[in-house]
């Protein structure tokens, strides 16, 4: 399986106070970091390979997940450095470790579906990136793409339209060649990159029908803690 890369550098603002002095992905969930339910939900869908794209307090996050061995995986790190460089600039230099063809999902992100499924999609579309989609109805947040016949016909965050009824699941695989255009020196987020993808032709998708959860807000803690409450042991 492709390996995944799991962009955990933001600053969490939207969680303070509770990340004032923990990163994100160390926020606790049902008394374990959220990085540790995400790590075994990998696992447990065929994943053996995962780089953390850290930045903010990232130092924690290799304290308490190491290398991977009792995740059964192998995990490795790739430091923003001293200024954030948006998702897609994460991405970029952490290419080296990821090889040509790669998962992408975010680090506050629980998403239990087929990652198979979804590589086997982005391979037979042959192109350069494949975007996860689900129909959202506005229903969870704010929906973001216009999906038909299996294509995406358009995808913004900035500019929504009534006909936007699905929403980027928050998973994708990319060539690393997409971010080949990736400025060095200034913070590049991947949704301009999937834009830009989506309007060129070059991004296929994939229809999920499991809905995400994240922990990105207070809402969606407590949604997914919820949700943690609920599932019966595996």
């Amino acid at each position: 399986m492709l390996p995944v890369a799991i962009l955990a550098g933001g600053l969490a603002t939207r969680l303070r106070p509770l990340t004032e002095t923990i990163p994100k992905a160390m926020v606790e969930v049902n008394g374990e970091p959220f990085a540790f339910h995400q790590l075994r939900l990998l696992r447990r869908h065929g994943i053996d390979q995962v780089v953390f794209c850290v930045g903010y307090r990232g130092e924690q996050v290799v304290d308490a997940v190491g290398d991977g061995t009792r995740f059964g995986l192998q995990v490795r790190y790739s430091f923003d450095g001293p200024a954030l460089l948006g998702t897609a600039g994460a991405l970029k230099l952490a290419a080296p470790l990821l090889g040509n063809d790669f998962f992408v999902l975010y680090g506050d992100a629980f998403l239990d579906c087929d990652y198979a499924a979804v590589e086997r999609a982005y391979r037979q579309a042959a192109k350069p990136a494949l975007m996860a989609v689900f129909r959202n109805d506005g229903q969870w947040d704010t929906s973001n793409v216009e999906f038909a016949e299996g294509r995406i016909i358009a995808y913004s965050k900035a500019h929504r339209t009534a006909r936007m009824r699905h929403i980027d699941y928050g998973l994708g695989a990319l060539a690393s060649s997409v971010l080949d255009t990736v400025p060095a020196d200034r913070p590049t987020d991947l949704a301009t990159i999937y834009e830009q993808l989506a309007a060129s032709g070059d991004l296929s998708a994939f229809e999920v029908s499991q809905r995400f959860y994240e922990v990105g807000s207070f809402a969606g803690l407590m949604q997914f803690e919820d949700y943690l409450k609920k599932a019966e042991p595996r």
